[in-house]
């Protein structure tokens, strides 16, 4: 658990160190770098999306996370979780809330190849060495995020401990699913909704990307569905 509390550790320092200088930052400058964070993310995203190799999986993927996220609810649960911690830091209705911070968060720093080999790697063998790779890279992330995002993103916090704590802790059961195959099915499908991140931060879409967030969980499990069919 070194690297995940390693991780978590940066995604703090960071996200302190981006909501310090998120104060001295005038809001048509944060409306600029609000822009330019959603082009980043959507390039993030598009980079991402090419690690799929069949596109069927994907569509099943995000339709059934669509349509299972939606009749649970995820974003209206988020955002009722968040709403005490919003009305506290959100001044005039003014800037993201705190449940966006969160959700963009979330996915940019536990949707990966990085994320889900590395806690399994550190969960087979204790090698830690990507997952504090990825931290080092979590601490600059999470800087421009929370000075742009706000107090959302020291939340995420909290998601990388869940997310990758669980995964190094259920190693030795998920490694066996998570074949190379899977995890580029699941970061394709993980990358599409960083893309609908980054059209609702530039403002083009509204998106309710909380609600899509099974689908990531889908990925894997359609894609050794279909690898158990066609052997």
């Amino acid at each position: 658990m070194l690297g995940v509390i390693v991780n978590v550790i940066t995604v703090l320092i960071g996200s302190t160190i981006g909501l310090l200088f998120k104060k001295g930052i005038p809001e048509r400058v944060s409306t600029a770098a609000m822009t330019g964070l959603g082009a980043c993310t959507l390039y993030i995203g598009i980079s991402g999306s090419l690690c799929g190799k069949n596109v069927l999986i994907v569509i099943a993927s995000v339709v059934l996370g669509a349509i299972s996220g939606t009749l649970i609810n995820i974003d209206g649960a988020i955002n009722k979780l968040a709403e005490a911690v919003e009305n506290k830091f959100k001044k005039d209705g003014k800037g993201v809330s705190v449940a966006e911070g969160l959700v963009t968060a979330t996915l940019l720093f536990c949707v990966g190849s990085m994320t889900v080999t590395g806690s399994i790697q550190a969960g087979l063998t204790g090698d830690n060495t990507l997952l504090i790779t990825k931290a080092t890279l979590d601490l600059v992330s999470s800087m421009m995020l929370a000075a742009s995002l706000g107090f959302g993103v020291m939340l995420a916090s909290v998601s990388v401990l869940i997310i990758q704590g669980g995964l190094v802790l259920l190693a030795g059961l998920i490694a066996p699913f998570m074949n190379t195959g899977a995890i580029n099915e699941m970061t394709c499908v993980g990358s599409i909704l960083i893309i609908m991140i980054g059209t609702n931060l530039m403002g083009i879409t509204k998106i309710k990307v909380a609600d899509f967030l099974p689908a990531i969980i889908y990925a894997p499990i359609i894609y050794n569905i279909v690898l158990c069919f066609s052997k």
